[in-house]
């Protein structure tokens, strides 16, 4: 189930704890992606397959937000230690490539759109045809 608490998780495992006031931001993301997925795959809800493509989605609207609106609060976001690559299968996401070749903020716009695009092509698995 795509939740604030799994989304909350998910940033916390990035390093980023929740602030008191982050609520309401944190649940405008997961419902605008909940409703993006179910747009996309034509239906009432989030399948399981896709339940964590979601979270990483919710958590990279998050982070863009903040990133747009509030930088100051995502300063101690420490990315050298969340990831530098990403491996699943036989796709492969470097975020970063050698000792200072990317600006912390490449690094972060970089690892945000990691978030908001890995598993889109999972959708047409579960698409469903209108009629």
């Amino acid at each position: 189930m795509v939740d604030i608490c799994s989304a909350a998780e998910r940033l916390k495992s990035f390093g980023y704890e929740l602030k008191e006031n982050d609520e309401p931001l944190l649940k405008f993301c997961v419902e605008k992606v909940c409703n993006t997925v179910r747009n996309e795959i034509n239906g009432k809800g989030i399948p399981e397959g896709l339940e964590h493509i979601a979270v990483d989605m919710a958590a990279g609207e998050f982070l863009s937000s903040k990133k747009t609106f509030a930088p100051n609060d995502i300063e101690g976001l420490d990315l050298e230690y969340a990831v530098k690559q990403i491996q699943v299968g036989d796709a492969n996401t470097v975020f970063a490539t050698g000792e200072g070749s990317q600006t912390p903020e490449q690094r972060l716009s970089a690892f945000i759109s990691h978030l908001l695009s890995y598993g889109k092509d999972e959708f047409n698995s579960f698409r469903a045809v209108r009629w």
